[in-house]
């Protein structure tokens, strides 16, 4: 036995989840929270921002979307640092980065400054995402991989609320800098529990050679009995050179990388043209301001339900027809949305029904694409498809008001948003034929 040879994954695969694993998701899961809580922040402070200061909504507008190209450039810059460096650095430096940020974000004076700091707080936020789902995933077995992550990511739109909470309490008493405050506060009493408790990825620490000693003392808080002697192994290609975003674009997983990359951003273009220009387009078909926003409203409420129902259903059917069939899905139920009355509870429901296909169906991708890559780039890949897909998000919330502008009725309105979820689908199925691709190529070496 002081000898013997252990496939990581193979033994991690094979063993019932252990109480380490669940606090590893649970550190995980408040990263994210805290993550949802400063992306959302702004739209919580702006109205008190925007009348303290005296500005016009177009001139607030970078301040807006400053943080959003941060989220960009964070998840494209992180990923292949935290393939050299190891994740559990690059999600340290991620969540100090944004609670000094967001703190710093309370003093700013101008909107200038403010939007400068929103840019570098994004770059943070970017950076931690991504990671949390790839040191996750290598701690998880296969089996239910992708409902644990599913539910870590649920944080992202528990933080989202509690920026709502804390918004319409600390603003009336202390002003919109408390909620900065708050946001940089809290991340940061969570930073010394990161450091004590979450691991380095065991998966990781085996690419890099570190020592078997190492790699021992973090299994056997998993439940292992292994030696310092003990030979680990990960039985899974690795690349041959340093550069892992060229990985990206080998022959092997080119297809997939450009189907994962299609597929979110089309999938965002979607959810942030939904959350961002709904309210806008129910009020100006006739509903009151808070009637259009409670409905709007329920397409998170949804997203939330679906995102754990659709990793459910991906760790016991085939992932790729799941996340396929709940973007197709998502999309009729949009298209139906133009064919309901604006008072008719049936608008409601098919609301609800598309935030949990199409939230569901995002959220699952998240769970999906580190099954995709080894574990040497597996970061890269990760954060370049959330990068990526960023820009979708930008691109829908830049052409929505040129869009309702046009004056089109509400049924071709709903019948454009949907076409981005149909495509969605049509690419990750895509990435299936690719992934298959793969396998074989794995099999024949």
């Amino acid at each position: 036995m002081s000898h013997e040879t252990v496939d990581i994954k193979a033994w991690i695969d094979n063993r019932p989840v252990a109480g380490y694993q669940w606090l590893i998701m649970s550190l995980c899961f408040f990263i994210v929270l805290f993550d949802g809580l400063d992306v959302a922040v702004m739209g919580f402070i702006a109205p008190s921002l925007i009348q303290e200061w005296g500005l016009s909504k177009a001139a607030f507008g970078p301040v807006m979307s400053a943080g959003m190209v941060g989220l960009a450039i964070g998840a494209l810059t992180a990923g292949p640092y935290a393939d050299r460096v190891g994740r559990k650095k690059v999600l340290l430096l991620a969540v100090t980065g944004f609670s000094v940020l967001s703190l710093a974000c309370a003093f700013a004076r101008n909107p200038y400054e403010l939007a400068t700091l929103r840019l570098l707080t994004g770059v943070a936020l970017g950076a931690a995402m991504p990671n949390t789902t790839t040191l996750l995933a290598e701690y998880l077995p296969e089996r239910n991989r992708s409902l644990f992550i599913t539910i870590m990511f649920t944080g992202f739109n528990m933080g989202s609320g509690l920026g709502g909470l804390l918004a319409a309490w600390l603003i009336p008493l202390y002003g919109w800098k408390s909620v900065l405050l708050a946001g940089g506060i809290l991340p940061m009493v969570l930073l010394p529990f990161l450091w004590l408790f979450l691991p380095e990825s065991a998966r990781f620490l085996a690419a890099r050679n570190a020592p078997a000693a190492q790699i021992a003392k973090v299994l056997n808080k998993l439940g292992g009995q292994f030696p310092a002697t003990t030979h680990f192994t990960l039985a899974e290609p690795l690349a041959q050179h340093k550069a892992p975003v060229r990985m990206l674009f080998t022959e092997r997983y080119r297809a997939g990388t450009l189907a994962l990359w299609l597929t979110y951003f089309m999938g965002l273009l979607v959810i942030y043209l939904t959350m961002g220009w709904m309210p806008t387009l129910l009020r100006e078909g006739g509903l009151s301001i808070e009637r259009a926003a409670t409905i709007t409203g329920l397409f998170q409420i949804g997203g939330t339900v679906g995102a754990i129902v659709v990793g459910w259903i991906m760790d016991r059917r085939n992932p790729n027809g799941v996340i396929a069939t709940s973007y197709a899905l998502g999309g009729v139920f949009i298209l139906l949305l133009g064919a309901f009355s604006l008072e008719s509870s049936l608008l409601a429901l098919g609301v609800i029904a598309a935030g949990f296909c199409m939230s569901g169906a995002q959220t699952g991708l998240n769970a999906f694409a580190p099954g995709y890559y080894p574990t040497d780039f597996r970061a890269t890949g990760v954060s370049w498809m959330l990068g990526i897909g960023r820009f979708g998000g930008i691109f829908g919330s830049l052409i929505g008001g040129a869009v309702l502008s046009l004056g089109l009725g509400l049924p071709f309105l709903f019948a454009l948003l949907s076409v981005p979820a149909f495509i969605a689908a049509l690419a990750i199925l895509a990435n299936g034929h690719a992934r298959r691709r793969v396998n074989r190529a794995v099999l024949a070496q």
